[in-house]
């Protein structure tokens, strides 16, 4: 057994358990990771990250996320905000902006004036080979809406790339809509080979919209920063959203600002809740 130092942080209700895997040795097959998420007899998470040494010279840190149920994955908007508080708190660095590398690319982190962080979430792909999104046919490729069939039901979407896959549903009433039941159908449909992550997004205004996600292994979470940029630029590329968008999940608000082949920018808080020692078998 090995003993492993960690902390305790959230985005916006997003639970993570953070591991300073620069100063400990730790490579943790799917198995530790399924028992360390377990929220009855483990620390309880909807993803691990892992800081590390960077393989890129330009980055100052390497990225690592695993959903609860053992799979690493992508990109972490959530978690990349409490990755920036950990190292800052750690003293694994003083900068007010670091370079992170990921499994998806480099991302930019950066402290702002009222103790929030802004995020650097990179392009939005809407291409179905990058989803990747598998379309009915070939003339459904240049398409920005389809529809998934479900069983019985047609679900139109809207898919789109922040790193990892999302799809985005339109509707009238997010509180009352079927998350749990379109979610799950949707994450597995054959039509994504890499799974996705589903957002059901209900328009306010031009500036504020409400969103639920069902995250690709891991369920609906209280808050996704990536499902909030998703979100948010599939409304701006509809043409019902203004560019400085107000995302409001169950955890709380996050800032999203989009403009057309630009960088997608992501503001919010990260919380540590407490620090901790569990022997990992």
């Amino acid at each position: 057994m090995a003993k492993i130092k960690f902390t305790k942080m959230h985005g916006l209700g997003n639970d993570f358990m953070v591991v300073n895997a620069i100063e400990q040795n730790i490579n943790p097959c799917k198995e530790q990771i399924i028992s360390l998420a377990n929220r009855h007899t483990g620390i309880g998470f909807d993803q691990l990250l892992l800081v590390e040494k960077p393989k890129d010279t330009a980055c100052d840190f390497r990225y690592r996320i695993f959903n609860a149920d053992g799979n690493e994955v992508e990109r972490c908007g959530n978690g990349a905000r409490c990755f920036f508080h950990f190292v800052r708190d750690n003293n694994l660095s003083n900068k007010d902006e670091i370079i992170v590398e990921t499994a998806k690319g480099i991302i930019t982190l950066k402290a702002t004036q009222d103790n929030l962080i802004t995020v650097n979430m990179g392009v939005a792909r809407f291409e179905a080979s990058e989803i990747p999104f598998i379309p009915d046919s070939s003339a459904d490729r240049e398409r920005l809406t389809h529809i998934i069939v479900a069983g019985t039901t047609s679900i139109p979407l809207v898919c789109v790339n922040i790193g990892n896959p999302h799809a985005v549903v339109l509707v009238d009433d997010v509180d009352n809509a079927p998350v749990q039941q379109w979610g799950e159908k949707i994450e597995s449909h054959q039509q994504f080979p890499e799974r996705v992550n589903v957002g059901f997004m209900q328009v306010l205004s031009r500036n504020h919209i409400k969103l639920r996600v069902y995250e690709r292994g891991v369920g609906e979470t209280q808050a996704c920063g990536t499902g909030a940029c998703a979100a948010a630029v599939v409304g701006i590329r509809l043409g019902l959203l203004d560019d400085k968008v107000t995302v409001t999940q169950t955890g709380g608000d996050l800032n999203i600002e989009w403009q057309e082949h630009q960088d997608i920018m992501m503001t919010g808080p990260a919380v540590s809740v407490f620090t901790g020692e569990i022997e990992l078998n």
